[in-house]
This record gives structure tokens, sequence and C-alpha cells, in this order.
């Protein structure tokens, strides 16, 4: 699990590929290593991977066909960058959502407008993830925890402060960039729950 508080801006290194899926090395900057051992996790623009090797300067991470197909990884090259955030622990501040690293699915940027010393970013979703998406509700673009502002069918738009956009990728965001979302888990669990008439205990 991730809170969606980024820790710092990774660029991709490496890429190795295999015959469907690819081994990627990302330098990790200012990312704080000195806990991180084999075997853990780190979101990588809101993908949980799992540290296979630790070169020192940042870590390698196998990335199967599946993840591919379903999120951006697939369309990064070397210089690529990512929002980097290691895994959450007891002792962590959950200073955005509880977000699990798993994708939903990949949006566009529809268009990024400055706004005094904001971003407003408009976003456009996948249909099939608009029913999740509400105003003033907690989302995650590319690993970082966002507050929904407006919400069009499957658009929707986000003020970004001058801290998120420094210290993530925002700043590298165009029109048509694709973004990896995940919408928040109590939703999810929300429409799930309704399916049933059942209660747990009468």
């Amino acid at each position: 699990m991730f809170t969606g508080i980024i820790q710092a801006v990774g660029r991709i290194a490496q890429i190795e590929s295999g015959e469907q899926d690819i081994r990627l090395r990302i330098e990790t900057g200012k990312l704080p290593l000195a806990d991180v051992s084999l075997g853990d996790s780190i979101a990588s623009s809101g993908v949980c991977l799992t540290v296979t090797e630790l070169p020192g300067d940042g870590f390698w991470a196998d990335v199967s066909p599946e993840t591919l197909s379903l999120t951006t990884l697939g369309t990064k090259g070397v210089g690529d960058v990512v929002n980097l955030e290691t895994s959450l622990t007891l002792s962590t501040p959950l200073g955005g959502h509880l977000v699990s690293g798993h994708v939903d699915g990949v949006g566009r940027i529809e268009s990024v407008t400055e706004d005094a010393r904001f971003w407003r970013v408009r976003v456009a979703a996948p249909e099939k993830l608009a029913r999740y998406i509400a105003m003033k509700g907690s989302i995650c673009v590319d690993g970082t925890s966002l507050t929904v502002n407006q919400v069009e069918g499957a658009s929707f738009e986000l003020t970004i402060i001058p801290q998120t956009w420094e210290e993530t990728v925002f700043s590298e965001y165009q029109t048509g960039s694709p973004v990896n979302l995940e919408v928040d888990v109590i939703a999810r669990y929300l429409e799930r729950l309704m399916q049933f008439d059942q209660p747990l205990a009468e």
C-alpha cells in the first residue's frame, strides 16, 4: 500500500526487453533507499513494482506483460521520468489516501492551464472508470494522490499547487500525455456492497 504522496522523481536509466516482458532500471534521485530491501515494493508512476536488484543509485524491477498492457510503462523510454514512492509502513503519515499501486486504467491529459500560481489539469478517463470519480473525491494520477475539483462525464479537473508541480512529473505533461489512474478503493468496495441485500449479521 501507498499514500500517493510522491517522495522523488526518478528516471528510467535502462530497459531490457524480453519476449513479452521487460526489466527496468530506475534511477531514484533523492528517494531514500537505506531501508529498501530486495522484494520490497516501490510505486513508479502509480504502478507497484517489486525491487529485484539494488545497484546503489536506484533499483531494477521486472514488468509483466499484463502490467505493460494495462499501464503506461510499456510506452516509456530511457530518460523518461516517473513518480516514486516507497511502500506505506505503520509509522508513515497518511497524507494522501490509501493507494494500492494497481492501475485501473490509462487516461489522457486534455489540457494544462496556468492559473495564477496554480495549474488546472483536465484528464479524460476511460468510460468504465467514470462512475468512480466524484467531485471532491480522491483519485491517484501517476501515483499522486489528488482531489477532484470538477467532473464532466468521464473527464475531470484537478488543481495542482506549486509544490506538487515542482516535486512530481506534472510539469512534464502535455495535451495527449497518457497517465495511470487508480480510483479510490472505497468507491470500489461501496459498489460491491450495494450488489448484495444480505447483511453480515442479523
